[in-house]
């Protein structure tokens, strides 16, 4: 009783704020719903559960669910191998089902382990194909681009099959959706968003267009195309439902598990993007989002939807829009379902061009030129792991591009790891050198082999300081690895060594550090007046000076 009272303590503005994201969702349920190559409706579907359920079972007062552009390359993918649309839909409620559970064990940190080079090149990729995807409906060509290298084939054969109507339309959208960003003066208007807006524009000329009888009018095929119930039965009857008996599918369960990976990594991300961007700063449970998206994407799968995440555009201008509480969430929703049994004749006048140039707009920002300068600048370490999770994604598929991501990262923590097990004063080594390695604070058995490799390569009669003061950890393996070193191969090779820093708990011998000799080093070295250090500084003081002296 207490959440319901909150739910209509700020009405005014919630509603306020709820208008507004339905504005800006519409056009992007129906977009999303044509990249992912399902029914238009389904997106539709997806915007009123996101804004309804999730909205009231979500912990998260700002945050706005709803058919995501992150996951159209896995839907598109899916639907296309699973056979049927009825077929994806089971994979759906598999997925929520996955979601639901991932909520139950505590697995909202999930996130946290994935790294956010990897995480951005998945978004670039998916920017990428969302973007490489629109450019025939931009241009009203009837080509679909495909998959792998037939990509680039597909692009060149779209520009042989342009209408110049449709062209027309794309240049106009496109040029209101920038104007609404770059023109302070249109960015003040938060009633009116620029996907909105261009929407409107979009219809209207193609109506000027038709009734003028030109020969730029945009045709049928290239308009949105939602049934029109004319009553409850009617309605009952456009809704798709779940295949059930695909359920004992390999194939259902492997895109169930991509789905419920890849929605709750995506919802997670947002839900911390939300909390950082929400004026009062407010909690919301990672676990309980999990849930909440997953009975979510249960009800989707049910009733023909696509699969939701949380949404950062929409959550963004939630917030921009003043929304005071998850009551936003929901009547943005429950707008959606008024507008769908309402106008949907008026929605079938939308050019299909006015939502590829909103998704162009979309696609470009993920994958814009700053993100991959901004990894470059980072360093190739962030910016391997980046830029192959993107070439993969766009030219494999995700799932690929996201393990291929994973696995180049840990492979460059491994070897910064081992790079980092210690630390050499000289570079090149001559016989009769000083050595000095200094370990780091945590030694493993994956700093093995390159240890032992270099001591196996030092050269005779030189000598040789390892210094463990700065540790905390050195494993057992490293440990034998030394002390075989001081009792056997050192004596071979006639390598005066020195041990500093090494705690009792070792048990690796630090008495053998003497003044003895700590004399030879100095004297075969010509540094006569560091002993008279000695008496007043340490061991690890005076080789310190003698390195640097040296």
């Amino acid at each position: 009783m207490r959440e319901k009272i909150s739910l209509f303590a700020n009405l005014k503005s919630d509603f306020a704020a709820g208008l507004v994201v339905f504005l800006v969702a519409l056009p992007l349920c129906l977009g999303i719903a044509m990249a992912s190559g399902a029914p238009l409706f389904s997106g539709i579907l997806s915007g009123i559960v996101g804004g309804i359920v999730v909205g009231y079972l979500s912990q998260s007062h700002v945050s706005v669910s709803g058919p995501a552009a992150g996951l159209t390359a896995i839907v598109l993918v899916a639907i296309t191998d699973l056979g049927s649309f009825e077929v994806f839909l089971m994979a759906v409620v598999l997925a929520g089902l996955i979601q639901v559970v991932l909520g139950l064990i505590k697995a909202g940190t999930i996130s946290n382990y994935f790294p956010s080079n990897v995480i951005e090149g998945m978004l670039a990729g998916i920017g990428a194909i969302i973007f490489l995807k629109q450019v025939p409906k931009a241009l009203g060509s009837d080509v679909e681009i495909g998959s792998g290298l037939a990509i680039f084939t597909d692009l060149i054969a779209s520009f042989g099959n342009i209408k110049p109507g449709v062209i027309i339309i794309t240049a106009v959208s496109l040029a209101i959706l920038i104007a609404w960003e770059k023109i302070a003066v249109l960015k003040k208007l938060k009633l009116l968003p620029g996907a909105l807006v261009a929407v409107i524009a979009g219809t209207l000329l193609n109506e000027i267009f038709i009734l003028s009888g030109s020969s730029l009018a945009t045709t049928s095929n290239y308009l949105v195309n939602l049934p029109v119930p004319e009553s409850i039965e009617e309605l009952q009857g456009i809704i798709s439902l779940p295949s059930f008996g695909a359920i004992t599918n390999p194939e259902v369960w492997t895109t169930a598990i991509t789905i419920a990976v890849v929605a709750s990594i995506e919802s997670l991300l947002n839900l911390e993007a939300s909390v950082r961007i929400d004026p009062l700063k407010r909690y919301a449970s990672a676990n309980r989002e999990l849930k909440a998206q997953g009975l979510g994407n249960v009800a989707c799968g049910l009733i023909g939807g696509l699969p939701i995440t949380t949404v950062i555009v929409r959550t963004s201008t939630n917030i921009n829009a003043g929304a005071k509480s998850k009551m936003s969430a929901i009547i943005h929703g429950i707008l959606l379902v008024a507008c769908v049994l309402s106008i949907p004749v008026i929605l079938n006048k939308i050019p299909l061009a006015t939502l590829a140039a909103v998704l162009l707009l979309i696609g470009y920002k993920l994958a814009k030129p700053a993100v991959f300068r901004h990894f470059w600048e980072k360093g190739k370490y962030q910016f391997i792991p980046f830029i192959i999770t993107f070439i993969a994604v766009v030219f494999a598929d995700l799932l690929k591009g996201v393990a291929l991501g994973m696995l180049i990262s840990v492979l460059f923590i491994l070897r910064g790891n081992i790079k980092r097990a210690y630390f050499f004063r000289k570079e090149k080594y001559e016989s009769g050198d000083l050595i000095r390695i200094d370990l780091a604070q945590e030694i493993s058995f994956l700093n093995k082999a390159a240890i032992k490799l270099t001591l196996s390569h030092l050269p005779e009669k030189s000598k040789v300081v390892i210094d463990a003061s700065d540790t905390v950890y050195i494993a057992h393996d490293i440990l034998s690895l030394i002390e075989e070193f001081k009792e056997f191969t050192a004596p071979e090779k006639n390598i005066d060594l020195v041990l500093i820093g090494f705690k009792d708990a070792y048990r690796i011998g630090n008495d053998n550090i003497n003044d003895d000799a700590l004399n030879r080093v100095i004297v075969e070295h010509n540094i006569m007046s560091s002993t008279t250090k000695k008496g007043s500084t340490s061991h690890k003081e005076v080789i310190s000076e003698l390195i640097n002296d040296k």
